[in-house]
């Protein structure tokens, strides 16, 4: 369970394919006296678990693992060294709570359409997968590569928009946006969890003639 607030954003140091499994190595600011094998960190919006670790000067490297399906349902597979990701320890009981619930599971990956300057801010247009797009409703949450962010609107089209200010947009990996970036996107689960409910996300039944 993490927050969506980035702690550090962490950089690629090697990428290596072996028994069907991806191990990147990431170099944190983290002090390695806090992490453990086993530990969950989330990785741009991704829970991985750490296999390995070791100190670092400023800080520590972990070696975690993804499997090809989440290579291929997140901008984790496009990882090569030298690239950046949003960095979040897993949430501990009674640590503040200053985002929203997220679980680190990708739902689907958006497309950058459109950014604006709004003063020192940042406006941030996205388009979600269709099947995906009715979670996002103004002024609910959203997880955008891993950082917890309010709905500014939600479009007719199932686009959305993001308001991002600047010390977000300085200090995650939000601030590289451009448009046509891929962005792993996390609805909030209370949505998911209505849309159950509802009776929104029911598979439909096929249509024979």
């Amino acid at each position: 369970m993490f927050t969506g607030l980035i702690t550090d954003i962490g950089k690629i140091q090697s990428v290596e394919d072996a028994k069907g499994l991806r191990r990147f190595r990431v170099q944190a600011s983290y002090d390695p006296a806090e992490i453990e094998t086993g530990d969950s960190v989330m990785h741009s919006g991704v829970c991985l678990t750490v296999v390995d670790y070791g100190s670092w000067e400023g800080g520590c490297w972990m070696d975690v693992e993804a499997v090809p399906e989440t290579l291929s349902r997140s901008t984790l597979g496009d990882l090569v060294v030298g690239a950046q990701v949003n960095l979040e320890q897993s949430l501990c009981l009674g640590d503040k709570l200053g985002g929203h619930f997220v679980f680190g599971h990708v739902d689907g990956l958006g497309e950058v359409v459109a950014i604006r300057d709004e003063g020192d801010s940042h406006r941030v247009t996205v388009r979600p997968p269709e099947d995906i797009a009715r979670y996002f409703a103004t002024k609910g949450s959203a997880a955008i590569d891993g950082v917890s962010l309010t709905v500014a609107l939600a479009h007719d089209n199932g686009d959305f928009d993001v308001a991002i200010i600047p010390h977000t947009w300085n200090v995650t990996t939000l601030g590289q946006l451009q448009v046509g970036s891929k962005v792993n996107l996390e609805v909030d689960m209370l949505a998911r969890y209505v849309g159950r409910m509802i009776g929104t996300d029911m598979p439909q039944p096929e249509v024979t003639e």
